[in-house]
């Protein structure tokens, strides 16, 4: 991907970087959440089901079904140093499972939505959420989000953290939208 130099927003590294010629080429963030309101999820759901779909979680059987969705998507992540997503062929995410637990949002049998998520340093770790282009802006991210951490509170998980590209501010706001809080801005400096 080049040389690319990721910085911490804040750290006197980036004024180094920049008085020596460098440029942000892209930004990222992280967002934390710790001890969610259930109340607050459990609405997240209630209205993606009131809106027709189902939430639930899947396994492995639906490999193919999110790989179908994945590759539908895959030219719309932001793809930066920091942040890009590949989503590679049928058996990387049939790897997923068991490490990971994908929930996912359905429109009569049709995969719209899904998030996958894991338990990562104590925390229950989104690795991604993924959401059909016309089922985008109607709450079906926060959905799939809010499920997944219901299903780690259960497990006595109760802190979570997730990550993505500053040029997706519809990701960072359904994040904030079920209570998580950013705790990190990253540059991607460029020569």
């Amino acid at each position: 991907m080049g040389d690319y130099v990721i910085v911490q927003e804040g750290d006197p590294r980036c004024a180094e970087l920049e008085a020596a010629g460098y440029r942000v080429v892209a930004e990222s963030w992280a967002v934390r959440l710790h001890n969610p309101d259930r109340e607050l999820l459990d609405s997240a759901v209630r209205r993606a089901v009131a809106g027709g779909l189902t939430i639930r979680e899947v396994g492995p059987e639906s490999a193919k079904a999110l790989h179908a969705l994945e590759k539908s998507n895959e030219g719309d992540y932001p793809y930066t140093p920091a942040t890009h997503r590949v989503v590679g062929d049928l058996s990387d995410t049939q790897g997923l499972w068991p490490v990971h637990r994908v929930f996912g949002a359905f429109d009569g049998g049709r995969l719209v939505g899904a998030t996958v998520i894991r338990v990562r340093e104590g925390f229950g770790d989104t690795r991604f959420t993924s959401v059909l282009a016309p089922y985008r802006r109607r709450g079906v991210g926060q959905a799939v989000k809010a499920a997944s951490i219901l299903a780690f509170l259960d497990l006595g998980i109760k802190s979570f953290s997730t990550g993505g590209a500053a040029a997706n501010q519809a990701s960072l706001q359904a994040n904030e939208s079920l209570g998580y809080v950013l705790t990190e801005r990253w540059r991607t400096y460029a020569p």
